[in-house]
């Protein structure tokens, strides 16, 4: 199967639909959100395109192909407009022998990783608005940052999962 991951849409309708554009174009699976997907937050100016009814509409076409976990933004009226789950703390899956651990990143983080974690995996968390692609030890620390408000200089990016590799890309500029 093919993933690709992004974070911290923040209601942002335009990297929305960017999101979608490049899964169907990628061919992809499933896209996972890790997060933050309708609302800004009190800390972050509002994205260019703010429309989180238009973020709804968008995201729930595809309701049967997202995956998705709970950002610090997110509260329960956001599970009763979205028609996918949308409140577990992290996604755990396996692709081709590499188990990934995906969350938004304000529970578990590169600073308090799960126990579950083992040498090979690879921790994918959003949350900071930065990209990031390293290695801690044996487990490959990943963010793809926020398309719609990124932070200290990260270009709007997504991760694809695939047969156990994951990369991190840049979506191409506006």
């Amino acid at each position: 199967m093919k993933f690709l991951v992004v974070s911290d849409i923040h209601g942002d309708s335009y990297w929305a639909q960017k999101a979608i554009t490049y899964f169907e174009k990628l061919n992809a699976d499933r896209l996972i959100l890790l997060g933050d997907i309708l609302y800004h937050g009190p800390r972050n100016d509002l994205p260019a395109h703010y429309e989180p009814k238009k973020v709804i509409e968008i995201f729930n076409g595809i309701s049967d192909k997202i995956l998705a976990v709970r950002g610090n933004c997110e509260a329960e009226v956001d599970q009763m407009v979205l028609k996918f789950p949308c409140m577990a703390d992290y996604i755990y899956l396996v692709s081709g022998d590499t188990p990934f651990f995906l969350t938004h990143g304000h529970i578990y983080s590169p600073d308090k990783l799960p126990a579950v974690l083992c040498d090979g995996s690879v921790f994918i968390s959003g949350h900071t608005h930065v990209t990031r692609d390293y290695y801690e030890g044996n487990i490959r620390i990943m963010n793809p940052g926020s398309p719609s408000i990124p932070k200290e200089g990260s270009r709007p990016s997504y991760i694809v999962i695939e047969d156990g590799d994951a990369k991190l890309e840049e979506f191409e500029e506006r």
